[in-house]
């Protein structure tokens, strides 16, 4: 079975920086897509950043130059480093990830970290 765990959410006061790890254990083949989504109350969760096996990468335009997705293959966990970090970046975060498990290719999710960013 195919997990996904995150770690390092927290509080932060503007301006800093926190670094997001989302580890895949398991059954696991290969790892094609990961990405990293966010969520607040009421809203719709929103992709913020996506990184595919070639290393290509994309990000929301709200965190364009302050956000870095990496991934680490050997030991299948992504990463999300945050800095300048501001109040509206405060969230939910969930990491995603395409797999090829024993049961095929599936998107499995994490359980999300709280990200709070406050003075």
């Amino acid at each position: 079975q195919v997990q996904l765990m995150e770690s390092g959410g927290g509080l932060v006061q503007p301006g800093g920086s926190l670094r997001l790890s989302c580890a895949a254990s398991g059954s696991i083949f290969s790892i094609y897509s990961r990405s990293w989504y966010r969520q607040t109350p009421g809203k719709q969760r929103e992709l913020v950043a996506t990184i595919k096996s070639g290393g290509s990468t994309k990000y929301a335009d709200s965190v364009k130059g302050r956000f870095t997705i990496t991934r680490d293959n050997a030991n299948n966990t992504a990463y999300l480093q945050m800095n300048s970090l501001k109040p509206g970046d405060t969230a939910v975060y969930y990491c995603n990830a395409e797999i090829v498990a024993d049961s095929g290719l599936d998107m499995y999710w994490g359980q999300g970290t709280q990200v709070t960013v406050s003075s």
